[in-house]
């Protein structure tokens, strides 16, 4: 039996595909607003985007201003004169519809949701994209709640992001529950702050940097299952 009763799963890179999605989504909105869309500025785009939301978790910007400079920062780097505003709008719609998952995700949640578990999303990020790859990719038939942190109105690492969780889960005993996620300073280090136990899902077997202290780490969605067993 689980130590556990509540699983708390990050979406990006935990199981979702993002890098494929946001490509996706991003060369399709390129192209729409008549913008360059070769290797270095989807590379570009990348840089900038993943700063700001650094930015974002560390509480130094807003998510409506990050929206925005990431497209107006690409603009200024790259030419064009579309609204920026309009292109995130566009750009958020395109990456709810580019669901993909990681290999191998869908099994684990399938496994998971058989665990008799209380299971959540627990995710920084767009509600329009969040939740669109969330049905799209059928893990609503699986992890029955999805936390976003601008539904919630405050993001992964701040202690609120998870207070809400588990004023929502009724969760009172913190050691029942566990944060798995790539992320060391959002999942495992908002884990730190709030007194959740934590999982660093780390595949590409990453050194470990900054100040979050994982409980566990694992490499596979099998060693993840093995820990929570």
């Amino acid at each position: 039996m689980s130590r556990y009763t509540t699983i708390l799963l990050d979406a990006d890179m935990t199981l979702f595909d993002f890098h494929r999605s946001e490509r996706e989504a991003l060369k399709r909105v390129l192209a729409r607003y008549g913008l360059a869309q070769d290797e270095q500025v989807i590379r570009n785009y990348s840089k900038i985007n993943a700063a700001l939301w650094d930015a974002f978790a560390r509480g130094e910007i807003d998510q409506d201003f990050l929206v925005v400079e990431r497209f107006a920062a690409l603009m200024r780097a790259h030419g064009g004169t579309a609204d920026p505003k309009e292109v995130n709008r566009s750009y958020e719609l395109a990456l709810g519809e580019e669901a993909w998952l990681l290999p191998g995700a869908e099994d684990f949640c399938k496994a998971l949701s058989k665990t008799g578990l209380t299971l959540a999303i627990a995710t920084n990020g767009l509600p329009a994209a969040q939740r669109g790859r969330y049905t799209r990719t059928g893990l609503d038939r699986y992890i029955p709640h999805l936390f976003i942190s601008m539904e919630l109105g405050a993001q992964k690492p701040l202690p609120a992001f998870f207070d809400r969780i588990c004023e929502t889960l009724h969760l009172s005993d913190r050691t029942q529950a566990v944060m798995v996620g790539d992320g060391l300073g959002t999942d495992i280090l908002g884990g730190n702050r709030a007194g959740i136990d934590t999982i660093w899902y780390n595949p590409d077997h990453l050194p470990l940097t900054g100040p979050a202290v994982p409980t566990y780490t694992a490499a596979s969605y099998d060693e993840i299952l093995r820990l929570l067993a």
